[in-house]
């Protein structure tokens, strides 16, 4: 089969990883994420494209400066070039699925902690899915 087609919330909530890539495509890329209580994702700047949805837990949204709180069901719309940043700002994991477009990791990695994800030095290699 081509194409992703799966329960993406439900995958989302019980995913225990920082990063888990799940579906890479030519143009966009398909990573859950799981943020431990009071952890970020850590203030960066791309060059491509990033949608966030979240799906439980609360944080707080840095899109150049500008903090906004975050709930189950809000969409977070990066553009290239803005300095983000995501952090769980409550006492449970914070879950969310984001969208890099175009891919930014590489196809199938895995970051099981932070820490993981901070000490892997891999990008998108070109290699998709199917």
């Amino acid at each position: 089969m081509k194409g992703f087609v799966q329960d993406i919330e439900s995958i989302a909530v019980t995913n225990t990883d920082f990063r888990r890539v799940l579906y890479t495509a030519k143009h966009c890329q398909l990573v859950v994420m799981s943020l431990k209580p009071q952890e970020e994702i850590g203030a960066e700047v791309h060059t491509l494209d990033q949608f966030f949805r979240v799906e439980a837990g609360t944080g707080e949204a840095m899109l150049d400066g500008v903090r906004t709180a975050l709930l189950p069901g809000y969409a977070i719309i990066v553009p290239a070039g803005a300095k983000h940043n995501i952090i769980n700002m409550g006492s449970v994991p914070l879950k969310l699925y984001t969208l890099y477009s175009p891919p930014n990791h590489r196809d199938g990695v895995v970051h099981h902690t932070r820490a993981d994800a901070e000490a892997d030095s891999e990008h998108f290699d070109g290699k998709t899915t199917e």
